[in-house]
């Protein structure tokens, strides 16, 4: 572990960094578990510089000097890049820990992120009993609603406000992205309303995750794509019969449960 000088006069803090393939996000929390700040950047090509520009926007939100870190814990795809972390966890690990701290019940974890989906279960006590993860095809994640508003020449931050417009939803029958593409374009040329085709896209998300595992019990959604689109977390519920639960600030789930476990090594430690 770094040796940082010790502040007397503030309470100490807890970072935890989540570098994924498309953002990299960072959270400082507080002795009390509170957070003091927090920073999303895109990742690009230079994950520690990333990670170490998202460190002073967070520390500049707590107002706060890097030596009242006492520990950094790194999860996610580049975990290993994060040069002033102290240790570094696995994905699966962190966002069951950041989850399990705003429900804590035995839990179904969905993670929809831009590259790959994770399914992960929690007993009551918040220990990972099984998992499941896609990343061989982009079907179910954001990259595939990145495919479609790319295809439709609309923003991605306009996708939202189109799929929640409307109750109607016009159901996609491939789950590959290429040939979802192409089948929503000729159902623009048929005259589909173009905000139908959005919400059967959120639809077509929703079942390529829900067709990963038998989803039971307590559901929680997190991640990029339920962060920037809540209308899936809609669709989930109609899916399911139920409701499902949404943290605050979904996409920093990860890099929640990855300060947490700062922490606690830290009182670990003591």
């Amino acid at each position: 572990m770094t040796e940082r000088p010790p502040d007397h006069h503030a309470t100490s803090l807890y970072c935890g960094v989540d570098v994924g393939a498309s953002s990299t996000k960072l959270v400082l929390l507080g002795e009390d578990r509170e957070v003091r700040g927090r920073s999303i950047l895109k990742s690009g090509v230079d994950y520690a510089a990333t990670a170490r520009a998202c460190l002073v926007d967070a520390l500049d939100e707590a107002g706060a000097e890097e030596n009242r870190i006492r520990r950094t814990v790194s999860t996610g795809y580049g975990r290993r890049n994060v040069d002033f972390a102290d240790d570094a966890r696995t994905e699966l690990s962190c966002h069951g820990v950041g989850c399990y701290h705003h429900y804590p019940s035995a839990i179904t974890i969905v993670d929809i992120g831009c590259q790959d989906n994770k399914i992960i279960r929690l007993d009551e006590g918040g220990r990972r009993v099984d998992f499941k993860m896609n990343r061989k095809c982009a079907a179910g994640t954001g990259a595939f609603l990145e495919e479609i508003a790319l295809r439709l020449d609309i923003a991605l931050d306009e996708l939202e406000e189109l799929a929640s417009s409307t109750d109607e939803a016009v159901r996609l029958n491939s789950f590959c992205t290429v040939f979802a593409s192409t089948e929503i374009l000729s159902h623009l040329r048929r005259g589909e309303p173009l905000a139908s085709l959005v919400r059967g896209a959120f639809a077509s998300v929703v079942s390529r995750v829900a067709e990963m595992d038998q989803l039971r019990g307590e559901v929680v959604l997190t991640g990029g794509v339920v962060a920037h689109n809540p209308t899936t977390a809609e669709i989930f519920s109609e899916k399911l019969a139920g409701e499902v639960k949404v943290p605050p600030h979904p996409q920093f789930t990860g890099a929640l449960g990855a300060a947490l476990t700062a922490l606690a090594q830290e009182e670990k430690d003591a």
